[in-house]
């Protein structure tokens, strides 16, 4: 804690300090305890400056965090108008100092308060705190300047045509970015402060003439009873309000494209923003969700309904396609052509492992380089995971440890998995892949199937804030398959999910396609 002293008169003769605080509120604060108060609530922080102020003859005393607020915003603000003003102002200071400082700080963001805990917690948030002798308010003004990361372009979620932008790291700039975008009276946000130790912010948004008031009731209470000592990321939020269901499958959406969020805000689910990450949840979230990006909608219905079909096909190559190969090698040689399996045959001669040791082997080993490459400074990483993919898998084949065929089953299958267009459904179907592999060795495509039939149950047996996982495909919705494996032309897609009970079902009225004018016409 350092202190300054900020004058425009000689210092007034300083009065021994009280042996107590106030016990009233309506009673003056007391001002030396006051000081010291701040100061053990804040732990004699290094960062903490106290300075004096002399309003006329009145004494005043200016808290702050330097390492958290802008000193240029505090001189331009608070120190340059309270020393500018005229001596007549002191009496007005004493009889009613709220109006007072409302008058005199109406361009910034003001609070007062008689809690001396509710000011401390105040000033870790980028306030100062403004205390006047013989004044019954603390004054609290936002001056906080920290410097953040630029709006730059998503790195987890890229983009070839479409808005570039990205949420940061900051919530106020994220809700802004929200704002431009959805210039909706109707949009409105709520925070909360969460995390005994952090306080992290959290802000919930939706559109309140659109969304389902049951669905804002379970979302706010969900986040009202979250009890922990930190918040750091969004996955925090995610993990303490999801339905609390043992799956691989995330059953929240996350993104750090604004258009994306946008997009489920007009649609009618909710958008749950954390101060300190560029990552925003939104609720419910379905299956389909994690196939479809904003992306689709940017390109002709034709070309982005094919693409979201080659991601549904992606999915189940990623998922299935070693499993496949197992089954087949160990079991079912029948299904495959002679010449092929003459030649897959000839290729494991020597091979010392049976397939479905080789596939793990070579899945792990993969992951293994993934991560690796994930994890390596950047300047390096790609570069590690390529040429230990190939030097690896060609070494490995050249020792006869596997087959040149199992390395292209899993370069393909590994190729698959990076279509998904969310990271964290990515990470369930890598998964899920080691155990449908075990299942296609041990029990052929008998094996294969059950797990089907048991993934597919267990997707059916979810819910994300009350809504089917899978809906509309089970439950089968006709009105809803508008946007599921297909898009529709823009002009046709004119209502909004049933699962999500909006109060306005009808985004847009039904229009036919323009056509081109008939001769009569000309």
């Amino acid at each position: 804690m350092r202190r300054k002293t900020t004058t425009l008169k000689n210092l007034l003769e300083k009065k021994n300090k009280p042996d107590k605080l106030p016990t009233s509120k309506d009673e003056a604060i007391n001002f030396y305890a006051n000081s010291d108060k701040i100061i053990e609530l804040l732990n004699h922080s290094s960062d903490l400056i106290v300075e004096d102020i002399f309003i006329g003859n009145l004494q005043a005393k200016l808290f702050y965090l330097e390492t958290i607020c802008d000193t240029q915003m505090i001189v331009d603000q608070i120190q340059e108008p309270l020393l500018n003003l005229s001596p007549d102002k002191e009496e007005g200071f004493i009889t009613d100092s709220k109006r007072e400082l409302t008058k005199l700080f109406s361009g910034s963001k003001l609070s007062f308060s008689e809690e001396w805990l509710e000011a401390s917690r105040k000033l870790v948030k980028g306030y100062a705190l403004l205390v006047i002798k013989e004044a019954s308010n603390l004054c609290l003004i936002h001056v906080k300047g920290v410097s953040t990361r630029s709006i730059n372009e998503p790195t987890t979620q890229t983009i070839i045509r479409g808005p570039k932008d990205g949420f940061v790291e900051d919530i106020s700039i994220n809700l802004g970015i929200i704002r431009n975008r959805i210039t909706n009276p109707n949009l409105c946000f709520r925070d909360y402060y969460i995390g005994e130790d952090t306080q992290t912010r959290i802000a919930v948004g939706y559109i309140s003439n659109i969304v389902n008031d049951k669905l804002i009731k379970e979302v706010t209470e969900r986040i009202e009873k979250i009890q922990t000592f930190a918040i750091f990321e969004s996955a925090n939020i995610e993990e303490m309000i999801e339905d609390k269901t043992y799956t691989p499958f995330p059953l929240i959406y996350n993104s750090e494209r604004p258009d994306s969020v946008a997009s489920h805000l007009v649609t009618g689910k909710i958008a749950i923003f954390v101060d300190g990450t560029p990552f925003v949840l939104t609720a419910p979230a379905t299956f389909n969700d994690f196939f479809a990006v904003s992306e689709d909608y940017y390109q002709p219905f034709i070309m982005g309904s094919f693409l979201r079909i080659i991601r549904y096909f992606s999915f189940i190559i990623s998922l299935l396609l070693p499993s496949f190969y197992v089954a087949i090698i160990t079991y079912h040689h029948e299904m495959i052509p002679t010449t092929l399996i003459t030649t897959i045959i000839s290729q494991r001669e020597g091979i010392p492992f049976p397939a479905v040791v080789e596939a793990l082997i070579m899945e792990i080993t993969f992951e293994i380089l993934r991560e690796a490459g994930i994890r390596m400074p950047r300047a390096v990483g790609q570069t590690v995971s390529i040429v230990g993919g190939l030097v690896i898998g060609q070494a490995a084949v050249e020792a006869g440890v596997v087959s040149n065929f199992m390395v292209i089953i899993v370069a393909l299958t590994a190729i698959a998995s990076f279509v998904s267009p969310v990271y964290n459904f990515a990470i369930s179907t890598r998964l899920l892949r080691f155990i449908f592999i075990i299942l296609g060795g041990s029990l052929g495509f008998f094996g294969v199937m059950i797990g089907l039939i048991m993934m597919i149950g267990h997707l059916n047996s979810l819910r994300s804030f009350g809504a089917p996982y899978v809906t509309p495909v089970s439950p089968f919705k006709w009105s809803d398959q508008e946007d599921i494996f297909v898009r529709l032309p823009y002009y046709m897609m004119k209502s909004r999910p049933s699962y999500l009970k909006t109060k306005k079902p009808i985004k847009q009225e039904a229009d036919n396609s323009p056509t081109p004018p008939t001769s009569e016409d000309d």
